[in-house]
């Protein structure tokens, strides 16, 4: 009974080992005897599933790549190669795990991996979308559509994958030039891996061309084909597409990369780096007023900040670099606004404070000047860091009152010298007598009656 209970055992063992699939079904059983003149040698089009008998996901996959088979038979072939017996097939395309599906087109030599679901439909799409894709090369007097090159195969002119005008600032990254441009960079990085075959990559190309654009000069925008550069793939394992990286500014390793976690279109994608982008900025310097080229360059900003302070001699060195200070503070709070910070010693420039309406409260005083608009409002509260900071609160509130500068523009700044840095000295006036080098003649001696 026990002998007669193994012989059952041994042969349901078998049984599940070599008969995922078999002669019945539309899935073609495929071996190093005759894969290369069934698949390689041949015009057909074939989706390749590389499977163990024991594999979990294999077994489950089982009736879903039956129904493939059925349903594409007569269209594209459907072959499956187990690969823990016929190990120099799953070798020779760089087979690591199971199961792992490939499709084989014009370029057999460069097969293209399959990453989506592993649902019949979907695997379906996947396929006949891959064959379109060879029709219109050989269309096109192609030999391509294999393993995911830049040109017909990839992403319809898309931002990484087409080489078009519209992705002129997306950096194209290989296997070779990665760790140069982006770990040997003190730039941020934002780096899609994609797949030219991928509809998600090709409907995110646009959009990742708009914000490489519009990221210009802050953060670089790049893309790799991991169809082709698969060592940078299996590097940051990259297991569907897109997938996209971001790298940080200053020193950088292979480890470092953060996942990125927005939307996919160009607004979503421009805010989400800038914001990182803003968080790594030093805070806002805090500008002398010293020439029209510094006014011109505050007016520029959303708004223009302007610290009338006190006298030296009146608050000393200690006390102006305070207020600075308090200036400097707040502009770090709101640096990831467009906000310019300049200063000037009270009653420096008359026709300004005549222009803003400063100096009947004293100084310090503080005005935030819209340039473009013509117009400012100014600081009711006391000069501190939390009396500037509810300032700034009201004014994106659009709160604080609006008042137009007089005569409609900012008036000229002349040059003049900027602060040394030190405690004021009263001036000396070149009227007074100095009496210290005065000799005085003795008062006269009275004579004694």
């Amino acid at each position: 009974m026990m002998k007669t209970l193994s012989s059952l055992l041994l042969l349901l063992t078998v049984s599940l080992v070599h008969g995922v699939y078999d002669s019945s079904d539309d899935v073609i059983e495929l071996t190093p005897k005759n894969f290369d003149s069934q698949v390689m040698n041949g015009p057909e089009i074939w989706v390749v599933e590389f499977y163990a008998p024991w594999c979990g996901h294999c077994q489950a996959l089982v009736p879903e790549y039956k129904k493939l088979a059925r349903a594409l038979k007569g269209i594209i072939k459907v072959g499956a190669v187990d690969a823990s017996e016929h190990q120099s097939l799953g070798g020779r395309f760089g087979v690591q795990g199971f199961p792992t599906i490939k499709m084989f087109g014009g370029n057999k030599n460069k097969p293209r991996d399959y990453q989506s679901e592993r649902k019949a439909e979907a695997m379906m799409s996947q396929a006949l979308s891959f064959a379109r894709e060879v029709m219109n090369e050989r269309l096109g007097g192609k030999s391509g559509g294999g393993g995911g090159g830049r040109g017909g195969g990839g992403r319809g002119g898309g931002s990484s994958g087409g080489g078009t005008p519209d992705d002129k600032d997306v950096i194209q990254l290989t296997d070779s030039n990665f760790e140069d441009k982006v770990l040997g960079s003190d730039e941020m990085w934002l780096v899609e891996f994609f797949a030219p075959w991928c509809g998600h990559c090709k409907n995110l190309a646009p959009e990742w061309a708009k914000a490489a654009t519009q990221l210009k000069g802050k953060v670089h925008v790049a893309a790799v084909d991991a169809t082709e550069h698969r060592v940078l793939a299996s590097r940051f394992g990259i297991q569907g597409f897109p997938t996209i990286k971001f790298f940080n500014s200053g020193k950088k390793d292979w480890d470092g990369a953060e996942d990125y976690t927005g939307g996919r279109t160009a607004d979503s994608i421009v805010a989400w780096a800038m914001e990182k982008w803003e968080k790594e900025q030093p805070p806002p310097e805090v500008y002398q007023l010293t020439s029209q080229t510094v006014m011109d360059s505050c007016a520029e900003k959303q708004l223009c900040f302007i610290s009338f302070l006190p006298n030296i001699l009146d608050s000393m060195a200690s006390g102006r670099n305070r207020y600075l200070e308090i200036a400097r503070s707040v502009g770090e709070q709101y640096k990831q606004r467009s906000f310019g910070w300049v200063w000037l010693e009270g009653g420096a420039n008359s026709k300004l404070e005549e222009a803003l309406e400063v100096g009947g409260f004293g100084y310090p005083a503080l005005v935030a000047v819209n340039g473009r608009k013509g117009a400012y409002s100014a600081l009711r509260g006391p000069y501190s860091y939390d009396g500037i900071r509810s300032f700034v609160r009201e004014l994106i509130a659009m709160k604080s009152p609006i008042v137009s500068i007089r005569g409609g523009k900012l008036p000229a700044i002349e040059d003049s010298e900027p602060w040394d840095g030190k405690d004021g000295v009263l001036p000396v006036d070149d009227d007074d007598i100095d009496l210290s080098d005065v000799v005085l003649d003795d008062e006269p001696t009275k004579e004694e009656l």
